[in-house]
This record gives C-alpha cells, sequence and structure tokens, in this order.
C-alpha cells in the first residue's frame, strides 16, 4: 500500500484550486482492496488537517473534523481553515 497522505496531497495537486476528493478516490489509488485501505485514509486525513495542509468539507458545507461523509480539499498556504 502507498503512503496515503502523499497519495491525498498528490491527487490534490493535479486539481483545479478549490477542488474537492473523495476519500474512496485516495484508497482506490493505493490499494486493489480500497476499502481495507479506508482507515489508514482516514488517519491520514486526520493528521493532514491537524497539520493545516487539507480541509474538509460535505455539500459545500466547511467541517473542523471528520465526522461522516466528507469530501477533502487543499487548503492555500498560511490560509485559516
Amino acid at each position: 500500500m502507498t503512503d496515503p497522505k502523499a497519495a491525498i496531497l498528490s491527487i490534490l495537486e493535479h486539481r483545479t484550486p478549490g477542488a474537492t476528493i473523495c476519500p474512496s478516490e485516495v484508497a482506490r489509488s493505493i490499494a486493489q482492496d480500497w476499502r481495507s485501505a479506508m482507515p489508514a485514509v482516514h488517519a491520514a486525513t486526520d493528521e493532514l488537517v491537524s497539520d493545516g495542509l487539507i480541509g474538509l468539507s460535505w455539500k459545500g458545507q466547511q467541517q473542523e473534523t471528520r465526522s461522516g461523509p466528507y469530501r477533502i480539499r487543499r487548503l492555500p498556504l498560511h490560509s485559516p481553515r
């Protein structure tokens, strides 16, 4: 399995600013059995949110922490979450 943190950042790097990605897209990019990779993707997401590198949202509403369904977005450098 590839590093999920690196995968999240790499996928976001190739998207337009403001675009979001689904955590399952990350899991599918790092493992054939993507469902088994989801816990690692969730943990990586939590770490990157804590580091201030990504933000979370659902249906256009910003989320401070991962809870239920969510999308991942890149944060502008030096921007508040």
